[in-house]
């Protein structure tokens, strides 16, 4: 079984940017313990034979073709912009 220590949580900790007090951080390895020890349970089982499951709904993909229902000409498609210049939409800077 992997060791987790409170310096381990610590630098968990500091990773995800969290303040923990010396009790919480005892308290959180205590937990990640049980949770990597379940994992590991995990791994014992006998997976022969049995398929991978992807997805549990059984729905099937539904996208649709892209089809082209009408053609718009670049100057249509500008005079719906509010401003535009040099045959472009011109926008706020973003910084």
């Amino acid at each position: 079984m992997m060791k987790i220590t409170n310096d381990d949580v610590a630098h968990l900790a500091t990773l995800s940017q969290i303040a923990l007090t010396d009790e919480e951080t005892a308290a959180l390895a205590i937990d990640l313990k049980s949770i990597i020890k379940y994992i590991e349970q995990l791994s014992e089982l006998d997976t022969t034979g049995v398929e991978p499951t992807y997805q549990v709904t059984g729905l099937s993909n539904i996208w649709r073709e892209d089809d082209i229902e009408k053609q718009v000409s670049r100057e249509e498609l500008l005079a719906l912009a509010p401003d535009q210049k040099n045959n472009q939409v011109k926008v706020p800077k973003v910084l």
